[in-house]
């Protein structure tokens, strides 16, 4: 919950909160923490009800549509069946893509031959005078 808060952040909400509630500071805790409490209570009780009606055992993370409906109303073969033409479809790219990147390298190797085959080029380059530039002039 406090993992984006460095310690003098959570030392300076305290402080706030003690200027704030000052000596009801204690009293303001212990009304926030029993309310937690019975939300926490409230939320299982409402998991143990949907347990019961609909008879299986439920966890809230089984209440998210997708798991729900993979847990209760897909086989295994269902959604392997509903899984193998996206398999397929995905392998097929992931194919193409690597042919595409195979091809690249060898033309970015190429491309480092010809830079490399040039030693005329180079010593052109370094014959020619270098140009002095004034960076604090810009």
């Amino acid at each position: 919950m406090f993992e984006n808060l460095n310690w003098w952040e959570i030392g300076a909400l305290l402080m706030l909160a003690l200027l704030i509630f000052g000596e009801r500071l204690p009293k303001v805790i212990g009304d926030g923490l029993r309310m937690l409490r019975g939300l926490r209570n409230m939320a299982q009780g409402a998991t143990a009800d949907l347990s019961r009606e609909l008879g299986t055992d439920i966890r809230l993370e089984d209440l998210h549509p997708k798991a729900f409906i993979r847990k209760h109303l897909l086989s295994e073969e269902d959604e392997q069946a509903l899984r193998k033409p996206l398999q397929t479809l995905f392998d097929d790219v992931k194919q193409d893509l690597n042919g595409v990147k195979s091809e690249l390298d060898d033309v970015a190797a190429a491309v480092d031959i010809r830079k490399s085959s040039a030693p005329a080029e180079k010593a052109a380059e370094a014959s020619r005078p270098a140009q002095r530039y004034d960076l604090d002039a810009t």
